[in-house]
């Protein structure tokens, strides 16, 4: 028996079919042809000893501002730090310019992510026109041009109305919807989240209530409509709270934490640090650890980086006016890692809120390593030491809050299709 690809002796890792064992994979034509002892040859074998091997990542949240604002990111950028992080799979955000709310725009995204052809690209298209809030998408529309999902992400659906329709239109033909969860009222003007430190900075707060408010609204929607909802990077203990009674009541709510919401706290913040300022904000060590507790008890069944790439000129300028957002997908998996280290999830648990659980969502193929499906992997080593230095990120925006910082677990290889995309010491990703 011959095959394109062996990757050999690694800890393999496959959360959707229950897999976490020492063994070996094996790829041909671009698809999995096993897990197991592989007794055969291979045009190419990766030595994993040491290593873990699981399914190439699921992103459900990045900002790729391709097209209108590719200065700050565009499709090959993003798609280079994906996959230097171990992400295969991204799904954009709509608040590019022009928004993906008509199916052209959609469908030039998706073209464009085949030209390039390092990962899978999915947009999440546009519930309400011009992100506005005043009038739905053609949903439907967008869902054939190839959406998987709808979003006014960047801003919230704050209007009660457009919310009840967008739900039942979804559920009609099994939409997700996915919610910036702010009530615009309470947070108008607010930079960073209300407490001691706005205080002592002198800078307006965004309460935690802005978020737990539009939450409630939301989950009260979803039970009325049936409709599936999502609450996009939810970073308040209240909010938590709210998904988890939902859940239990056996809603069709789901919930994302991005890592910076389970990694800082505002006290971030305190040096005047730009790069540490996002919507929703870093929030209180108690917020902190409800998200914690969510990710640790299923409440929150995701992990999404929010990636939202800026040029240095949109966040040096002061805490009050520099654009919200910080740039994740090659930070994602060493920030989750610690997860484990922790003692707060297993790595197989963790992996699948990374790769299987988003996929199931969206109702994508992804996500796995099961025999016949995409050669979509990534290889990292878990005890891997590194210092992140932003000038030499993938990306073309360098707005981390970890800079400088030593990170553990480290990617050393991504493939699509059984290709190989990213490897640490040089690959065509770099």
């Amino acid at each position: 028996m011959a095959v394109d690809l062996l990757i050999r002796g690694g800890r393999v890792v496959d959360p959707a079919n229950g897999v976490d064992r020492i063994t070996d994979l094996w790829v041909d034509d671009g698809v999995i042809a096993g897990v197991g002892a592989f007794s055969g040859e291979a045009a190419t074998t990766v030595d994993a000893a040491g290593q873990v091997v699981a399914p190439g990542l699921v992103d459900m949240h990045v900002h790729l501002r391709e097209p209108g604002q590719e200065w700050k990111e565009d499709i090959e950028s993003g798609s280079r730090a994906a996959v230097a992080g171990g992400v295969t799979t991204i799904c954009c955000m709509p608040n590019t310019q022009p928004r993906l709310d008509h199916a052209g725009v959609v469908r030039q995204v998706i073209e464009r992510a085949r030209e390039v052809g390092l990962c899978r690209l999915h947009p999440i298209a546009a519930v309400s026109m011009n992100l506005d809030g005043k009038q739905l998408t053609e949903m439907r529309e967008l869902h054939r041009a190839g959406a998987v999902a709808f979003s006014d992400d960047g801003v919230p659906i704050w209007h009660a109305g457009l919310m009840r329709k967008a739900l039942e239109y979804a559920a009609s033909f099994g939409f997700l919807i996915i919610q910036h969860a702010e009530e615009p009222q309470l947070t108008a003007g607010g930079c960073i989240n209300e407490g001691w430190v706005s205080t002592r900075l002198g800078v307006t707060g965004m309460p935690a209530e802005g978020e737990d408010c539009m939450v409630a609204r939301d989950i009260m929607l979803s039970r009325l409509t049936g409709g599936c909802y999502h609450v996009a990077h939810i970073s308040s203990a209240h909010a938590v709270e709210l998904v988890r009674r939902a859940r239990t009541e056996g809603l069709a709510v789901s919930a994302e934490a991005a890592p910076h919401h389970f990694d800082l706290t505002e006290e971030a913040l305190l040096e005047y640090n730009p790069d540490a300022k996002m919507n929703p904000p870093l929030r209180t060590e108690a917020d902190r650890q409800a998200v914690i507790e969510g990710l640790r008890d299923g409440t929150i069944s995701v992990i999404a980086t929010d990636h939202a790439p800026h040029h240095p000129d949109d966040k040096r300028c002061g805490l009050s006016c520099a654009a919200f957002g910080i740039v994740g997908l090659e930070t994602m998996l060493p920030i989750a890692l610690k997860l484990v280290r922790d003692g707060v999830l297993p790595l197989s648990e963790l992996i699948a809120k990374m790769s299987c659980n988003p996929a199931r969502l969206l109702g994508l193929a992804s996500g796995t390593l099961t025999p016949g499906a995409a050669a979509d992997i990534c290889l990292f080593d878990p005890d891997a030491e590194w210092v992140l230095d932003r000038d030499r990120l993938h990306s073309k925006s360098h707005n981390t809050p970890w800079h400088g910082q030593t990170l553990t677990g480290q990617v050393t290889g991504t493939w699509l299709a059984g290709k190989r995309v990213y490897e640490r010491n040089g690959s065509p990703a770099e």
